[in-house]
């Protein structure tokens, strides 16, 4: 019997042994295999004449597919609950500007295969938006999206959210807990900024995308799932990949079918149509009405780089609608003051002094270091950073790290 079982099937059926009375139990056996299945076992005691129990008979019925399926529906559950709480960017795909024209053609294009997808493109473009308009468009889409926002989870927890882990494997972990890609088995999980995930975790990725089996955390037994993977960063993946950071192996796995989604300032002529959108959005929220649309504030809303895209054009108007009166809408021009840029002259010297002062403290720490890097007594602690960041740190400044080791 599983351990985690054990203690509760044996009260069970102590107290329905005492009773007389017929009364079942489900708990997990063992086979030959080593792989536990779930049983639903059925007593019924045989009395004499007089009434009294002189044997129990015991009846034991497969029902592991069946656990499996309560076990999945019931993480879908937990997870659709969590995407109903948290807000969406928008419930639509909004625009017809050639870039957005050619994503979405590239959409159609791969949603009814199973190939990997990886969506390149800045914070605020809509990411997920693409991923989700890939799973409803694939022949996955009735079964579970399950989303995760790598930079969310803390690293040392990432590996047990993806991939689960065993009663016990960890403090904290008072019971088994099945991770994001036993919950998508047979439809898509969707891994945003996939570029920060810790190394350990890219190895059991990659292991999924190849072999579609893993081992939860603390666990040795195999789950075999049938996921389909759509990935996503705001990051250079290859650059990841030349500084050490990201797996070259992994890279190329994911790489599949990039779609790059272009940045809301290279697609000036949506922004009337988004504006329009957004605007009539937030007005119903708040039960207002806007006949207008003040001249200055859709030009200055055409002329604004956006750094933070959609998602930051969506909260400019969320406040505005609030913040207006009257049946015209337009907004304060303070809130959208683009950064003016340094000068060449002011600017280099700042970024030159900036570079040597960095040098200055690397050479410092590997000088105290005596070359090494890594460590309690390596110049990454010295300094504060990860092994990986002062290694990448180094190549780029050109410092020859073996100078400073002693004879």
């Amino acid at each position: 019997m599983h351990p985690d079982d054990l203690e509760r099937s044996t009260k069970q059926r102590q107290a329905g042994l005492e009773r007389g009375e017929p009364f079942e139990s489900e708990y997990r056996l063992v086979g030959k295999d080593g792989r536990y299945r779930w049983f639903l076992v059925r007593y019924n005691p045989l009395r004499d004449q007089e009434g009294h129990v002189v044997r129990w008979y015991a009846t034991a019925t497969d029902i592991d597919d069946r656990k499996r399926r309560e076990e999945r529906t019931q993480n879908e559950n937990l997870v659709l609950r969590e995407e109903i709480e948290r807000s969406s960017m928008f419930e639509e795909i909004v625009g017809s500007s050639e870039g957005l024209r050619q994503v979405l053609t590239q959409v159609s294009k791969v949603a009814p295969t199973d190939s990997t997808v990886l969506i390149l493109g800045e914070t605020g473009t809509g990411k997920e938006l693409i991923a989700r308009a890939i799973h409803n468009l694939s022949k996955r889409s009735t079964r579970a999206f399950i989303g995760v926002n790598c930079t969310a989870i803390p690293p040392a927890l990432v590996t047990s959210e993806l991939f689960g882990h065993e009663k016990g494997s960890f403090t904290g972990a008072f019971q088994r807990r099945l991770g994001r890609f036993e919950s998508a088995d047979g439809g898509t999980i969707f891994l945003d900024e996939v570029g920060e995930l810790p190394s350990e975790t890219q190895v059991a990725l990659l292991r999924v995308l190849q072999e579609r089996e893993f081992e939860r955390v603390g666990g040795s037994q195999t789950v075999q799932v049938d996921v389909r993977v759509l990935a996503a960063t705001n990051t250079d993946l290859s650059a990841a990949v030349a500084e050490g950071t990201f797996r070259q192996d992994l890279f190329y796995r994911l790489n599949v079918f990039p779609i790059r989604i272009p940045a809301l300032r290279e697609r000036v002529d949506d922004i009337s149509l988004l504006v329009e959108y957004l605007i009539d959005r937030y007005a119903q929220a708040v039960g207002k009405k806007f006949r207008n649309i003040d001249k200055g504030t859709l030009d200055l809303f055409q002329t604004y780089d956006w750094p933070g895209n959609v998602r930051e054009l969506q909260n400019v108007i969320e406040r505005a609608v609030i913040l207006s009166d009257g049946e015209t809408f337009s907004v304060d021009e303070t809130w959208l003051t683009p950064v003016t840029p340094k000068t060449a002259a002011s600017s280099v010297p700042l970024v030159a002094n900036l570079i040597d002062h960095e040098r200055e403290m690397i050479e410092t720490a590997l000088r105290e270091a005596e070359g090494l890097i890594s460590g309690p007594t390596g110049a990454a602690s010295k300094l504060g950073i990860p092994r990986q960041t002062l290694e990448s740190k180094i190549r780029k400044l050109g410092i020859n790290r073996h100078r400073f080791k002693t004879s």
